[in-house]
């Protein structure tokens, strides 16, 4: 038995390579429509990285808008750019080469951005939900207890954790030794790397659960919570609080929603055996939440919050946006 055990391992550091490119195999041949796939690919991350990027413009250069609310919802879009930075220049590279491969560091890198801008995204919604509960249970305090020490206190809350969990789960996959290169999705993602290995990566799996269950857990906690809270307030409240609640909580609800039927899928898919689905929706649903998320939230909030909707039409043009955010970040920066 023992030298079984050891006879099986050797061979598995024998047929064991160091990878440098990884191939991704979910790629369909579209050879007769490559610059169509490129197009539509382009022109959602041009639509991702405008909405996104005039809301951040218009938040910071409005002072009305310097409020905890949008300071958090600034927060948001710009983690939605990092996530989508991430993808869709690979997406586009992609498309266009007749060989789906990648290598090595630019997969892990891939693999960091992807799974950190999820955690990123779950605290960032756990945060407005504490922000919504404080300004309708509590709007006598909200302001004191919501000061610019406090709300950079969150905005660290949302984003180191992450980086530094995620951190953790990339570098035990970069020490992994993987007897494969073959990656059956379109992007990289952490488990399909960790099931190349040549041995049972039990740490790897344990780390990776454990770090997804506490992000996600903390994050629903904060967030069931404070909606108990604020549904509480609401039937027991006005007709105005009523209203407040529903026009402020609507957007933060659908988002909420809408990323986690993304997420849910893809860990599903990737943790169990989903081979009887259309393999259509098995390789494009996993990229669901790095490719309508980034794009839903800004339409979502840019429509429905009154002041972003009544700032974005009170701007002659988006230039003048620009422009005056240019100046101010020249003159104060």
């Amino acid at each position: 038995m023992f030298l079984f055990s050891f006879q099986t391992k050797t061979r598995m550091k024998v047929n064991a390579t160091q990878v440098v490119y990884f191939t991704l195999n979910a790629y369909l041949d579209t050879s007769s429509f490559t610059c169509f796939f490129f197009m539509i690919v382009l022109i959602l991350y041009v639509l991702i990285v405008g909405c996104n990027v005039l809301l951040i413009v218009v938040i910071c250069v409005n002072r009305t808008l310097h409020e905890p609310m949008y300071m958090f919802l600034c927060s948001l879009f710009v983690n939605e750019l990092y996530g989508s930075a991430g993808l869709f220049p690979s997406l586009l590279i992609q498309t266009l080469s007749d060989l789906h491969t990648i290598s090595a560091p630019l997969c892990l890198l891939q693999v960091f951005i992807v799974h950190s801008y999820g955690a990123v995204e779950f605290l960032s919604l756990a945060v407005m939900s504490y922000d919504r509960y404080l300004a309708i249970c509590h709007p006598l305090q909200y302001k004191t207890i919501m000061s610019p020490r406090r709300i950079v206190f969150l905005i660290a809350v949302i984003w180191f954790p992450p980086f530094l969990a995620v951190g953790g789960t990339t570098f035990l996959t970069f020490s992994l030794q993987l007897c494969g290169e073959i990656i059956d999705k379109i992007a990289c993602f952490n488990h399909s790397i960790i099931k190349l290995a040549c041995y049972d990566p039990r740490l790897n799996n344990i780390y990776e659960l454990v770090m997804s269950f506490l992000t996600v857990c903390a994050a629903l906690s904060v967030i069931l919570y404070t909606y108990m809270r604020i549904l509480k307030v609401c039937f027991s409240g006005s007709k105005q609080t009523r209203q407040k609640a529903v026009s402020t909580c609507t957007p933060h609800l659908a988002s909420l929603l809408n990323f986690s039927f993304g997420v849910s899928f893809e860990i599903l898919q990737s943790r169990f055996n989903l081979s009887n689905g259309p393999s259509m929706l098995q390789k494009v649903l996993p990229l669901y939440y790095l490719t309508c998320q980034p794009l839903f939230n800004p339409v979502m909030y840019g429509l429905n919050m009154s002041k972003v909707k009544h700032q974005l039409v009170s701007q002659r043009f988006v230039g003048v946006t620009f422009v005056r955010f240019l100046l101010n970040f020249t003159v104060f920066g």
